[in-house]
């Protein structure tokens, strides 16, 4: 009970430190498309190379101390000043770059969403070995040295429907001489869509029909000529085949046709006793099987109609409305 009581105390004390951690955080780095880095922006410590290089530092001091050794100072001395200089030249690769937010493809769940970025330098200095990368992501090392800016796209694994939110970039270096770690964590405001996931159903009440999409169907008053019949009493004399007539062909009557056409509906209706994602799912799959097909089709959802149509922004609608049903608009 005792150690049940110590692990849940600190298991307690780490996620308030985490919490603190993140609201010191988001009022230090705002959330923002474009993100200049300065001083408020960047962190910097020595890593692990860094730190022995500490130690062997305060070891050749105390060498250098016990045995009055002009040699062990000045080495001393010298090998400080350049741990020094090292810090300055590792702030200076961080200060001044631009990360700016450019796109977010949408995906389908579980799918690899393509995260797109922009890093710019702000004056003519060059910018060496800079590692970004989100936690669960790819990384990419840039240089920024012929360039003035540099596209950088990373992959991350999306979750469920609707807004998916990377969380804060991490953007960091150890150049030159790999003593200390610069590095800041940057929240782009990017957000990549989720579409449902696409759930084969039975077809769709009403999408079979007997007149196939494009078939001919006689009519009366059309342009489109189609062929002869024979004359039936009531058909308009400017239909009848005069010059068959006069070669002996018997009396027929021009047949004028239009061409049907067919928009299929997917309504939020057609799945009645499924689960709301369910149906977004079944819905999902039907417009992408629409669109492959090549046919007109129309949306509706509870609030929102789409008019039947066809072509890539028809489904991009399409899906945006079905990722975004009962979810949070804003975001984009």
């Amino acid at each position: 009970m005792v150690v049940q009581a110590i692990r849940s105390d600190a298991g307690g004390l780490r996620q308030r430190l985490r919490r603190r951690f993140r609201q010191w955080i988001n009022r230090r780095i705002p959330p923002a498309r474009a993100v200049t880095l300065d001083q408020r922006r960047i962190f910097i410590f020595p890593g692990r190379v860094g730190l022995f290089f500490g130690v062997c530092l305060l070891v050749m001091l105390l060498t250098a101390i016990n045995f009055q050794n002009n040699l062990s100072y000045g080495l001393t001395f010298m090998l400080a000043t350049l741990f020094v200089v090292a810090t300055l030249h590792t702030y200076a690769n961080l200060s001044g770059l631009t990360i700016r937010a450019v796109r977010a493809q949408p995906a389908f769940p579980g799918q690899q969403s393509e995260f797109e970025l922009l890093v710019e330098r702000g004056k003519r200095r060059e910018h060496y070995a800079l590692h970004l990368g989100w936690p669960d992501s790819s990384d990419a090392l840039i240089n920024l040295v012929d360039e003035d800016a540099v596209r950088v796209q990373l992959h991350m694994a999306v979750g469920n429907r609707g807004w998916f939110r990377p969380g804060r970039l991490r953007l960091e270096s150890t150049y030159p001489l790999g003593l200390l770690r610069c590095w800041t964590w940057v929240d782009l405001d990017l957000h990549a869509l989720v579409y449902p996931r696409p759930l084969p159903s039975p077809d769709l009440p009403g999408l079979a029909s007997d007149t196939p999409d494009g078939a001919a169907v006689p009519i009366s008053g059309s342009d489109d000529f189609f062929g002869f019949r024979d004359y039936q009493r009531g058909d308009s004399l400017r239909h009848i085949h005069w010059k068959g007539l006069a070669k002996g062909q018997g009396l027929q009557s021009k047949q004028y046709t239009a061409y049907a056409e067919r928009s299929v509906w997917l309504d939020w209706d057609l799945f009645p006793g499924v689960g709301v994602e369910q149906r977004l799912s079944h819905l999902c799959y039907w417009a992408l099987q629409l669109e492959e097909r090549d046919e007109e089709y129309g949306l509706r959802l509870p609030g929102t109609v789409i008019e039947p149509n066809v072509g890539d922004r028809h489904r991009e609608r399409v899906l945006r409305a079905l990722a975004l049903y009962g979810k949070e608009e804003a975001g984009a």
